[in-house]
Order: C-alpha cells, then structure tokens, then sequence
C-alpha cells in the first residue's frame, strides 16, 4: 500500500489531510495506521452515514467546541478508515484556527490513553504542527509503531531534520529495533528536505542490517531526486532497482510521472507512458490524473482534455482531484462550456468543487451570456449540496433576470 494522503492540490485548500499513514503494506484487508496495523472493524449503515456527514461538516467548521461537539456526538474512533478521515479532518479545520491547541489536545487526549491508538495520536498531533506533544505520546508507549509515527509527524509538522534525531537517538535509547517502515519514512524526511543523496547512506545501512528495500523505498528516493533536479541520480536508482531484485511496476512509472509534472516537463511523463505499454503494464486513474494536473499546469488544456477522454474510453474512472483540477484550469483560461460540462459530470458522482471555482464557473457563464446554464447549475448546487447556502443564495439573487 502506498503512502495515502487526501489531496489538496487540486482542490485549492490550504489545509492537509491525514488519511491512512505511513509507507508501506500491511495484508489486503488491513490499514497502515501510523506504522502500525489496524484491522478495520465493521461499520454499520447508520454509523457510516453519521460519520460521512460529520466529516463533511468538519471540513468547512472552524469554531474549535463546534468542532469538539461534532467529533464527540460521533463518537469518532481510528478503529476504521471513517474514523481515521473525519479525525484527520477535525484537527485540520482544529489548527487551521488560532489558540487551537488545548482543543486538539482535548480531542486526541482519550487516544494517547489508549495503547492501541498511541501510534494515530502521534500523526495527529504532527498533522496539527505539535511535535513537542507528539514526543511526549510517544515517551507514554514506546514502540516500533509509535517511533513510526512520531517520525511520520515530523514531516506532517514540517519539522524533516527532526526525524533524523529522533532515528538515531530513540532506537538506541529505547531498544527499539527499526523496520523497513522506519528507513521509508527518515528517507522520506530528508527527500523532502532537499537532502536526497542521505538515501544511498541509508540504502547501506539497510543492506548491513538485513533490511530487503522494498519498491516504496525506491519510489522515496526516486521522487527526491526529482524534486532537486538530480536526474543522473535517478538513473542510478534505477540501476540499484535492479540490482536489488525489485523491477519498476505502476507505483514507480507513477511517481516519476507526478515527478516529472511538478517539475512542468509533461511531455517528458508522457513519454514514460508510451514506455508502459509495450512492457505490458496499464495505467490507472492516478497516472491520467498527474498527467492532467501536469499539462494544466503548462497550460496546455487541450492535451489535458484530450487525456481526460481518453480515460473515459479506457473505462478508467476519474476521482474527484482530476475533475476539480480540470474544472478550476479551464475556468482560469476561460473555456467555461467545457468547464461546465466536466462539472456536470462531476455533480452527477456528488463531487462539487470548492466555492471559489465554483463561482468563477458561474461568474464566467454569466460574462459569456450563458446565464441560463448559470442559473441551472446554481439551483443543481443548492439541491444537492447545503454548504455555503447563504453564499449561493446571494448569487442566484444577483443574476442577471
């Protein structure tokens, strides 16, 4: 399983969400939580609908006790994939508020009772910039798993030296002994930190310890080296890929795919998936979606819109990050028609993009004398979605009659 996070990119937001956690791969049906395994438990119907539309609210909360109020009357626990996002969601909106942090101690204070839930306490606190209190979790139940996490916070809180501390230091004073997690996760750090070349140090140790790199730590290393424009770096990964017993599959080709993209060289990525084919390997959603974001970017919508059909005719289905990315380029560019129509689509699967899109999608129809097509995608908006209703309704009031 790879690293998941719940992107913001695409959607604007200034705030980052926590998902699932760190880096790497527990069995099929288990989450990776902060390092450490958790079985998702079964949610039942009622619980699901309560903690879908807690976790809607909470992205757009920002008083801190209405806050705690919606977490508490749902009861939100880390046992499952629901809890985790909505808990994810409320310290986000939480340290998105100013004095925010006796209210995320508040929240997170029955996890860091608890053994179990120590390790997604951890990530936590890191998501909401408290390393110092994601130090103290760790010193109440130190573990491999908590260790984990607390270095996985580190580069939630931004704090990526931090995590090379705390990597010499903890498992020597605590007895810990580090897994392949624990090397992902520090060569994640100083990927990230602009010290990418730590990784061939790194790779040394784990070879020295017995600890097989899997293709995440490659993908890590990969995405670093990108990042600082390091390309014969890459190709020595590449090679070290090889000699390692580990072949590029879909993560791989990915990574390098978004790499290249950031770095505004989408026909570069493209060219990675030519290369795909003829080894046999099909993209997926998430290889289109970089590919979009990545000529969007560069401004060349009409080889991001050509990809976005060609995805329909492969059958690989969009996520919501792709429509709304396509949505806000082509509105900045003024291409609302098509604009219009991927937005449809995208309303039809109960994705709406953020307000501000949304109203430059409007405010563009109206300026191109579409003002029916306006009209209609407001009242489709109120119907269907009752976030920023005042908003909304101050808008239809100041259409054109």
């Amino acid at each position: 399983m790879a690293v998941f996070f719940l992107r913001c990119i695409c959607s604007r937001s200034p705030r980052r969400y926590l998902s699932v956690a760190p880096l790497d791969a527990g069995g099929e049906h288990d989450v990776i939580v902060s390092g450490s395994i958790i079985s998702d438990s079964v949610v039942s119907g009622d619980a699901k609908h309560s903690y879908l539309t807690v976790r809607s609210l909470l992205k757009s909360e920002t008083d801190p006790s209405r806050i705690l109020d919606l977490c508490h009357s749902a009861s939100l626990s880390p046992d499952h994939h629901l809890g985790r996002s909505a808990l994810s969601a409320a310290v986000s909106s939480l340290a998105a508020s100013p004095n925010h942090l006796p209210a995320v101690r508040s929240l997170l204070a029955p996890l860091v009772m608890s053994k179990r839930h120590v390790p997604h306490a951890i990530s936590l606190f890191g998501l909401a910039g408290l390393l110092d209190d994601a130090a103290e979790a760790f010193r109440s139940s130190p573990s491999l798993f908590s260790l984990n996490a607390l270095l996985f916070a580190c580069i939630l809180s931004n704090n990526h030296k931090q995590a090379g501390t705390f990597f010499r230091d903890i498992p020597v004073s605590y007895a810990i002994k580090p897994n392949i997690v624990t090397y992902n996760t520090v060569i994640k750090a100083f990927c990230e930190s602009g010290g990418s070349r730590t990784f061939y140090s790194f790779l040394d140790e784990m070879v020295h310890k017995d600890i097989k790199p899997n293709l995440t730590t490659f993908s890590i290393a990969l995405s670093g080296f990108y990042r600082e424009e390091l390309f014969s770096d890459v190709k020595r990964v590449l090679w070290l890929m090889k000699k390692n017993g580990r072949h590029a599959g879909l993560s791989i080709y990915n990574a390098r795919i978004q790499s290249l993209c950031k770095l505004g060289r989408p026909e570069e990525a493209k060219e990675l998936l030519r290369e795909m084919r003829p080894r046999g390997m099909k993209p997926s959603w998430v290889t289109y979606d970089h590919l979009i974001l990545g000529y969007c970017s560069v401004g060349n919508l009409e080889e991001a819109k050509r990809l976005f059909k060609e995805m329909g005719r492969k059958q690989l289905v969009p996520q919501s990050s792709c429509y709304f990315s396509l949505i806000y380029y082509l509105c900045r560019n003024g291409d609302f028609g098509p604009a219009l129509e991927i937005c449809r689509e995208s309303m039809d699967r109960n994705w709406v993009p953020q307000f501000s899109t949304m109203k430059m999608l409007v405010d563009g129809l109206v300026g191109t004398l579409q003002v029916k097509e306006a009209r209609e995608l407001v009242e489709k908006v109120k119907g269907k979605f009752f976030r920023n209703m005042e908003l909304w309704n101050k808008i239809e009031e100041a259409l054109p009659k």
